[in-house]
């Protein structure tokens, strides 16, 4: 079997589309095709930009030319209610990208109880977050802003260790307001958003107002978390492959 057809036939198990971290982790399986390469991981991304057979629906992920008319509404929206849908979409897919770190990185995950319903190429948010209850760590009034934030975090002591904010289309100032409201605890908070946004998180951030959480508040680009994810998922691919 020859390496481009590995990577489509994981693709087409998956229903015709794959995150480069799936495919990360299910190509290699594949004992028909022998890579005789010590670097397979870039090699995959070489054959996904192969556009006889694979386009890219939006930041690592990826899709067979051939599923095109046919992957499911979520992953790619057509039709007439599509404009409508496709923001949601987006917003899903970079949580489930930050749910699915979390959980590599063997941290404890949470999303709002508002978002577990919503899918996340062919399965719901609540199904691949670790946690159904969100951690009473401190008071009820603060814990009653925390549980809205889009993405958690936590340690293995049970304390929040970061929290992300989707913000695709909606005001950054608000999800800067909610980690105002956590700036007692030590950790980070992170605005994920367009790459365009970041002069706008920035300006706002330097507002008065959120200097006790000036130094522990970042930009997450899209691009660069879709690289954050699949380079996790390469970390424990190779840490998979040795004898340790």
């Amino acid at each position: 079997m020859k390496q481009h057809e590995a990577v489509i036939k994981v693709m087409e198990v998956n229903g015709g589309y794959s995150t480069l971290g799936l495919l990360y982790q299910e190509v290699p399986k594949i004992k028909e095709c022998v890579w005789r390469t010590k670097t397979t991981f870039a090699s995959i991304r070489r054959i996904v930009q192969d556009g006889r057979f694979f386009f890219k629906i939006k930041p690592g992920l990826w899709a067979l030319k051939s599923f095109k008319k046919s992957l499911p509404f979520d992953v790619l929206p057509a039709g007439k209610e599509a404009r409508y849908k496709k923001e949601e979409f987006n917003h899903t897919y970079y949580q489930g990208l930050l749910v699915e770190i979390g959980n590599l990185k063997q941290l404890t995950t949470f999303i709002p109880n508002q978002d577990k319903n919503k899918p996340f190429l062919g399965k719901k948010l609540g199904e691949m977050t670790t946690l159904k209850e969100f951690y009473g760590f401190t008071y009820d009034h603060i814990l009653r802003k925390a549980k809205t934030i889009d993405v958690t975090w936590f340690n293995q002591r049970k304390m929040p260790d970061q929290l992300f904010e989707v913000e695709h289309s909606t005001d950054i100032n608000n999800s800067l307001l909610k980690f105002v409201e956590l700036q007692d605890f030590k950790v980070k908070f992170r605005i994920v958003a367009h790459e365009t946004r970041e002069p706008e998180f920035k300006m706002k951030l330097n507002s008065d107002a959120f200097k006790p959480i000036k130094d522990r508040t970042f930009f997450l680009g899209y691009e660069k978390l879709s690289e954050w994810h699949t380079k996790t998922h390469e970390i424990i691919g190779i840490e998979g492959s040795l004898c340790v």
